[in-house]
């Protein structure tokens, strides 16, 4: 059949040719070495932990080698596609602080030379490379059927043969010319397939990024380019994007490995250089029901969504600081080493990510926020936890800005010193944390190996000898003094030493004064807490608590 006869039957309106569109899309001139890879979601508006994970992988991968890392969108599948989702995704990606050198910036703008970067948007381009290939006797219409292409399944299935459009099955590539343009004449739909020069007993392979050598049957599928819309279809659309757009590294779930055969064939057919393929493994998650290990799901792991930790108040550091430590195993060796240190000057590798996929666990990123969070100071506390209350907890953002001041110096407790707290995982944490500055307790949990009356007795003398003014070096031995006087140990190893002698010891009446301030027998630096109440209420609660341990008898 003549190629050209038929291309231009098919793309007669297609007058741009592989030349123009290669000047339109120089090759990149970068320093040696330099990495260009992309992240390329669809506008489902979802973004899940696991893409999150791909995006900071592939920006790692190009910006510490000096590389371009930018945004495409991929909504060929209009099925898929929901309202803003392209500012869903920009937005829920620039929240965590990773921004891209090209692409997308919002539903309709664009940065950057080498788009557009909306796949719905390139439509004639991969027209052109579309009737090159129909031109060259390697693509074809294709005008079967759903119910054609249903029966030619099952017959496969019955015949326990490979499934696909190939071979004897592929009905339309012996086509004439005469019968093609009879049928667009007709009107009949048809999509474009690729004329597949490969052969099932013959292999490939290829070296990946993450899982090394990969050996696989070659493909000899007449997979479709273009839907009966003239949209191409993934395979097709990003081996011309990545081409053109200059991509060097294409970093994605291992879920493409099986279809790589038709990707490299694809790359090969329209005579462009393959890029180095990554395929990361999924980010898992402990199965509580089979005691094994699952993908973490949007159904039934709050965590899988982006928004969770927005929602929960995640700083966006501890976000990304955890997925370095699950995206390479050396990250928390190098932390260790090197804790004052900027995250950006990790130099990231994909030889160093898991083959066989991270496991998310919640109670590590905890740690790992906690001990962020510990570093900040309170001002920093405070902005963070007010812009998060004020999404999410709208009557907590007014309870701290009534009295910021105050607010302030909650926070400020126990922060720079060289030890401080790590009491916050995430600004969620802060609201049960800061409860018992805004009200005294109303049922505090006094400690139980203690009387009504020796815990009543503890705080009508502590009433007595308790002075705001106290330095923090002073106030802790008035106690002692106090708890000698009243028949308590002034340290526990002397209590331990000969219990008999005592009814307890220092901390048992620190932990009285404790919970009698603050409802907890566990809280920050008890002198500070005192400090932020000031003398009238720490003496109001005092009361409080007096009134009600004698209203136990």
């Amino acid at each position: 059949m003549d190629g050209m006869k038929l291309a231009d039957l098919l793309f007669g309106n297609i007058t741009a040719t592989r030349e123009e569109l290669l000047a339109r899309y120089p090759r990149r001139q970068l320093p040696e070495g330099a990495k260009v890879t992309r992240f390329a979601p669809s506008p489902t508006g979802f973004l899940h932990i696991g893409g999150l994970f791909a995006a900071y992988t592939a920006e790692r991968v190009a910006h510490t080698s000096g590389g371009i890392f930018f945004l495409r969108i991929e909504d060929t599948d209009k099925k898929r596609e929901v309202e803003n989702g392209v500012s869903g995704l920009v937005n829920g990606l620039k929240a965590f602080g990773i921004e891209f050198d090209e692409g997308m910036i919002s539903e309709t703008e664009e940065i950057g030379a080498y788009g557009p970067y909306t796949q719905s948007q390139r439509k004639e381009i991969y027209q052109v490379f579309c009737k090159e290939l129909v031109q060259k006797g390697l693509a074809y219409p294709c005008f079967c059927t759903a119910e054609e292409l249903d029966a030619i399944r099952k017959t496969q299935e019955e015949n326990k043969e490979n499934p696909g459009y190939y071979g004897k099955y592929a009905k339309c590539r012996s086509l004439t010319y005469e019968e093609i343009e009879e049928k667009i004449k007709a009107g009949t739909p048809y999509v474009l397939r690729l004329r597949s020069p490969g052969a099932a007993n013959r292999r490939i392979s290829f070296s990946d990024g993450v899982k090394g050598n990969i050996e696989m049957p070659e493909n000899d599928i007449d997979v479709v380019l273009l839907k009966t819309d003239g949209i191409p279809t993934y395979h097709f659309a990003h081996a011309v994007d990545d081409f053109l757009m200059g991509t060097t590294d294409v970093i994605r779930g291992d879920e493409w490995i099986s279809s790589a055969p038709v990707h490299l064939q694809l790359f090969d057919v329209l005579g462009f250089p393959a890029p180095r393929y990554a395929h990361i493994s999924p980010i898992m998650k402990e199965d509580t029901e089979t005691g094994g290990k699952r993908k973490l799901s949007k159904r039934k792991d709050p965590e899988a969504a982006v928004d969770y930790y927005h929602e929960v108040g995640y700083p966006k550091e501890s976000v990304l600081e955890y997925l370095l430590t699950i995206a390479n195993s050396n990250y928390e060796e190098w932390r260790r080493s090197n804790p004052a240190l900027s995250r950006e000057e990790f130099p990231f590798s994909l030889s160093h990510m898991s083959k066989a996929g991270a496991l998310f666990d919640l109670a590590k990123l905890n740690d790992i926020s906690k001990i962020y969070i510990a570093t900040l100071d309170a001002d920093t506390v405070y902005d963070a936890v007010y812009a998060w209350a004020k999404q999410y907890r709208p009557d907590f953002a007014e309870k701290l800005s009534s009295d910021s001041g105050y607010a302030h110096r909650i926070f400020a407790i126990e922060r720079g010193n060289e030890k401080p707290r790590k009491d916050l995982a995430k600004w969620e944490d802060t609201v049960d944390y800061t409860d018992y500055f805004y009200r005294r307790p109303e049922n505090p949990d006094f400690p139980e190996n203690l009387s009504n009356a020796d815990m009543t007795e503890i705080l009508e003398t502590y009433k007595t000898i308790y002075r705001a003014d106290d330095s923090q070096e002073d106030w802790f031995p008035r106690i002692r003094e106090m708890s000698e006087a009243l028949g308590y140990a002034k340290a526990p190893k002397i209590y331990k030493k000969d219990p008999d002698s005592y009814k307890g010891h220092v901390g048992d009446v620190s932990t009285v004064i404790r919970v009698a301030a603050t409802g907890r027998k566990n809280t920050p630096d008890l002198y500070q807490i005192l400090q932020v109440l000031g003398e009238e209420e720490t003496q109001a609660r005092f009361d409080s608590a007096i009134n009600l341990l004698k209203a136990r008898g």
